[in-house]
């Protein structure tokens, strides 16, 4: 590779690939929702879904996980629900979500719908395994999977 192309591209480090310890320079943190009431959401994940709480500081921030996957929910005035510079204003909802892998997935929709939880969709089906979308309190989106077999 010639000087002026190797001075152009970017490092590993800016590109995101490995570094020379072959360590990755990014790694996956968590993913973050915005909550209106961080009680009342770590009441939900950790009951239905089978989360465990690993930090609340009280009614702005909690991270709960599940396995290697952690959510970080960002209630009102916390660092992380704060205004963009432009004045957007983070909030619940969308489409992005978390997928959870589930074993018999009709059973386990019957018994959340039993508890009231509110669903997008009815379930889908397709060569991939089935899936559907739930809904946390505060409108945020969770996918329940179950692989084709």
């Amino acid at each position: 590779m010639s000087r002026a192309a190797s001075e152009s591209s970017p490092t590993s480090r800016e590109s995101g690939a490995l570094d020379d310890k072959q360590t990755p320079a990014f790694r996956v943190w968590g993913v973050r929702y915005q909550v209106q009431d961080v009680d009342r959401a770590v009441a939900f994940y950790t009951s239905h879904l089978g989360f465990k709480l690993d930090q609340q500081t009280g009614k702005m921030f909690a991270k709960v996980s599940i396995g290697d996957t952690s959510l970080l929910l960002s209630g009102p005035g916390s660092s992380g629900s704060r205004p963009m510079p432009d004045g957007r204003q983070q909030e619940p909802g969308g489409w992005n979500r978390v997928v959870l892998r589930v074993d018999d997935l009709p059973a386990r929709i019957m018994k959340m719908k039993e508890a009231g939880i509110r669903f997008r969709n009815e379930m889908e089906s397709g060569p991939g395994g089935k899936q559907i979308q739930l809904e946390d309190p505060d409108g945020n989106p969770v996918e329940l999977f179950e692989p084709a077999s």
